[in-house]
């Protein structure tokens, strides 16, 4: 059920959500986007330009991160804008044979703020991985009926 405007308020948590990745995630996020940039893929590789392991795509993680938003609104196209900055990268470590996942990204959303003109709300993502925040400013503008 889709979010009403009259009932939001600022402050107002609309979920949270804990996302497990794995470098089979990767890899498949590879194949569809065309970024084959083996520190997304290759320990050897991303730990030889001084990143601490394999890391997730960028695109990946924006894209895992706000599906906690589009859901919660009821409709993607509601989305009208979603921006962040990236502080720290999400390490996903090799768990080959496993059923481990090699990263856990948790993601909480609240209201930062409601546009009653424009009858939008700004959705403040929480996210981190390892304890750690991995996306700042973390924004997306919904459009609210």
């Amino acid at each position: 059920m889709s979010p009403t405007f009259s009932e939001l308020s600022a402050g107002q948590e609309i979920g949270s959500r804990t996302l497990e990745v794995s470098r089979t995630d990767l890899v498949k996020y590879a194949g569809a986007s065309g970024d084959f940039n083996p520190i997304h893929w290759n320990e050897a590789f991303a730990t030889g330009v001084e990143l601490p392991g394999v890391i997730a795509h960028g695109m990946f993680t924006m894209g895992a991160v706000v599906q906690l938003v589009t859901d919660w609104a009821g409709d993607p196209a509601a989305v009208m804008d979603f921006q962040t900055r990236f502080t720290k990268p999400v390490v996903v470590t090799d768990t080959t044979g496993t059923a481990d996942a090699g990263a856990t990204i948790e993601v909480t959303g609240t209201i930062g703020k409601l546009d009653a003109e424009a009858r939008t709300a700004r959705v403040d993502l929480t996210v981190t991985a390892a304890g750690q925040k991995v996306l700042m400013k973390a924004q997306a503008v919904v459009r609210v009926s």
